[in-house]
């Protein structure tokens, strides 16, 4: 007997836990926390496209979001706030709650009819996918429409080209230099052999907190610098200033009796 059952897996980059949203979420106080409830917000929303509701007609509730994770009714709240302030949840009208991403993140077993099928039925339903998005495809011209998933996978991997494009900008090689590698936690910070031997020599036993220092704030607050190795002796320079002895001002006051 054929097993007609579909089976959903979440499919994760190797980079996710790289992405800004990501990153900035585990940086908060329980933040590794949050992020083991977006997994399993994820994993929940598998069989209904990204939705989290029990059925067609009951949303998921904070209370039931907490007694599926096994986790606080508060620490849910909070949690939920975050990932709407990231755009990592959105929600729809009905009450649901939209996981943001999980189009680029589903796999599932199925044939290419029915992907199509299902592509076509999103579209028709209320999908959380902006009406602009729907008008492209519309029902008579779902077989020669690529599906909505494929058009966010296209989109995905445009934006990775020009993450890519960006990443060869700040580590290009201009004339009379060298190629720059990325180096730091987060692989931000760009240094010619030059730039990271100079480092090394002038920096003892600290040139690596500072590359992982500025690879940390360019993560966090997106600031571009034009020169990272620059930066670095900027940043040395201005902890070893605070470090140095305030001098005195000399006291010219005299007493009584004392000659100037």
């Amino acid at each position: 007997m054929a097993d007609n059952r579909k089976y959903y897996y979440l499919k994760l980059k190797e980079s996710y836990f790289d992405e800004d949203a990501i990153v900035l979420l585990e940086s908060m106080q329980d933040g590794v926390l949050y992020s083991n409830i977006l997994l399993k917000l994820y994993l929940k929303s598998l069989k209904n496209g990204g939705k989290l509701q029990l059925d067609e007609n009951i949303p998921y509730t904070a209370q039931m979001i907490a007694t599926i994770t096994r986790q606080q009714v508060g620490t849910v709240e909070r949690a939920l706030q975050i990932f709407m302030k990231l755009g990592l949840v959105e929600p729809l009208q009905n009450g649901a709650l939209y996981m943001s991403n999980i189009e680029l993140l589903i796999g599932q077993s199925s044939t290419e009819g029915e992907r199509k099928r299902r592509a076509r039925r999103a579209l028709q339903g209320q999908a959380a996918l902006p009406e602009a998005v729907a008008d492209k495809c519309p029902p008579y011209a779902a077989d020669i429409c690529p599906p909505e998933r494929e058009l966010e996978i296209e989109k995905e991997k445009e934006k990775e080209i020009d993450i890519e494009l960006e990443i060869k900008r700040e580590g290009g090689i201009k004339p009379g230099q060298t190629a720059r590698a990325p180096f730091g936690r987060y692989k931000n910070v760009f240094l010619s052999e030059k730039e990271l031997a100079e480092l090394q020599t002038e920096l003892p036993g600290k040139w690596e907190y500072y590359i992982d220092r500025l690879s940390g704030y360019i993560a966090s607050s997106g600031k571009k610098y034009k020169n990272h190795a620059a930066t670095i002796r900027r940043w040395a320079a201005d902890d070893e200033a605070k470090k140095a002895p305030k001098q005195k001002i000399p006291d010219y006051s005299y007493r009584e009796g004392e000659s100037l």
